[in-house]
């Protein structure tokens, strides 16, 4: 055994050295052939991706001008077949590059020991040049393009989404605060893809559910994590997440709720965002139970900071609430394990099922897709009462429905200035829906039950009420 005891540790060294000598580094100088012509020329442009936790402005990631006056930067060394994915902006996500028409486009990848050298061309800005496109839906308006923020003394743009029916009704609306506002709407101006709230949004509503006035608040760029993060770390920053809450909470919502027919309280308001724009909808939520009932808790980054937990225990469970999470299986260990962990702490404190829904997408990867797809789905859990509630003009003239119980159809007067018509159950659910061609409408298809029937035209509103046999 004394033989064979250094003979192995001899085997072990030399395997090491080895492996060490086999593994080959290598390097990567990416150099800008072409930027856009209205680049300002006091710009810095910055290179941004998972080899710096995607900051647009870190200054270790500074391009800078070669003896060509070309923007070039060389990557510190990584063993061939590393991967890496970045995007290129000028020291902000809201400058992030763009397609040549302004559209949203792809991580850049590049896998060491493809070469040395890769030549780029830049060929638009988000903040400037694309032809101003928008694919913003026609009901979303920008509130201010300078929203101050007190608390930071930092100005925002702030978006506001209103229902299809916000200019004919009388009613109020829940609001849904979301954050990282650049990729709620519109394509344009996204730094990582669009979430197409608004799109889904006037879909459901088409399909007879209730919708809600969405607020979105462009991120700080830089200032991102500082701001969505309420503590330090010290790799990533944080620290400013109470001032970021306060803003919303103190300066944004009673400016929300003294213009636009809210509904106020708590049970009608909610938070949503993803990774960082997670955490602060968590912390938000916890930290002011008073203020808001809901939560979408997309990819939360529960791994940034320790705290989280404690701070999640401390605050606990002080009014009933609804909390939505999710993750797609894809996102990495840190993440998922994160989001379960969160959700047995959440249990411990008293959330039941009603209260809290945790899903694992599998396949779905830390992205825009994954978010858009499920944002329907966590709307409609999150705000279900008001969703599957009828909707109709205050201000609607009662009609008498002919006949009444009705066994197979209804028969409409003066049909011609009817555009459509919904049947609702008492419960609210839609079940029927069309556009009206006649005045005969057909009900067989309805059980037997009490329903409300809603017809629409270009002026006014009518609603009764029927018994099918």
């Amino acid at each position: 055994m004394n033989l064979i005891a250094p003979l192995m540790k001899r085997q072990i060294i030399t395997s090491i050295l080895l492996l060490t000598v086999s593994l080959v580094f290598g390097q990567v100088t990416f150099i800008l052939n072409t930027i856009p012509a209205n680049t300002p020329s006091e710009d810095i442009i910055y290179i941004a991706g998972d080899l710096n936790g995607w900051d647009p402005g870190n200054p270790d990631y500074e391009l800078t001008k070669n003896e060509n006056d070309l923007w070039d930067i060389t990557l510190p060394e990584e063993p061939d077949g590393t991967t890496i994915l970045f995007k290129f902006t000028r020291g902000d996500w809201g400058t992030v590059e763009k397609g040549a028409s302004g559209e949203e486009i792809a991580n850049r990848e590049f896998t060491y020991g493809n070469g040395d050298t890769v030549n780029v061309d830049i060929l638009n800005w988000a903040d400037n040049g694309g032809g101003g496109g928008t694919t913003a839906a026609d009901n979303v308006i920008i509130l201010d393009d300078n929203f101050y923020m007190p608390q930071l003394d930092r100005n925002r743009r702030i978006w506001i989404y209103l229902p299809p029916d916000y200019d004919n009704t009388t009613q109020s609306y829940p609001v849904l605060y979301m954050h990282d506002g650049q990729n709620v709407f519109d394509m344009f101006t996204s730094f990582a893809g669009e979430w197409e709230v608004d799109e889904t949004l006037n879909q459901l509503y088409d399909d007879g559910y209730q919708v809600p006035i969405v607020v979105a608040i462009d991120n700080g760029g830089v200032e991102r994590i500082n701001e969505y993060l309420p503590w330090v770390n010290n790799q990533y920053g944080g620290g400013q997440g109470d001032e970021y809450i306060d803003f919303l909470v103190t300066t944004l919502k009673p400016t929300i709720d003294e213009n636009y027919r809210t509904k106020p309280d708590r049970e009608n308001t909610g938070l949503m965002g993803s990774s960082m724009g997670g955490i602060i909808s968590q912390y938000g939520v916890l930290s002011n139970q008073d203020v808001y009932g809901k939560a979408g808790i997309f990819s939360p980054a529960y791994w940034i900071s320790d705290t989280i937990w404690s701070f999640t225990m401390e605050a606990g469970k002080q009014q009933t609430m609804k909390l939505y999470q999710l993750i797609g299986s894809l996102e990495g260990e840190e993440y998922v394990q994160g989001m379960w962990n969160m959700h047995d702490t959440l249990t411990e404190l008293g959330f039941g099922s009603e209260e809290l829904f945790s899903k694992e997408i599998q396949g779905g990867q830390h992205n825009e897709t994954l978010w858009r797809e499920n944002f329907r789905d966590a709307y409609l859990w999150m705000f279900d009462s008001f969703a599957n509630s009828i909707s109709y003009n205050t201000d609607s003239e009662i009609i008498q429905v002919s006949p009444n119980p009705v066994t197979d159809h209804i028969y409409i007067d003066n049909y011609e200035d009817i555009d459509s018509l919904k049947i609702f159950d008492l419960s609210g659910k839609l079940c029927l829906q069309m556009i009206v061609t006649n005045n005969k409408i057909n009900t067989e298809l309805l059980l037997p039950g009490s329903y409300v029937l809603i017809l629409s035209s270009p002026d006014k509103v009518y609603t009764g009420k029927f018994i099918k046999q």
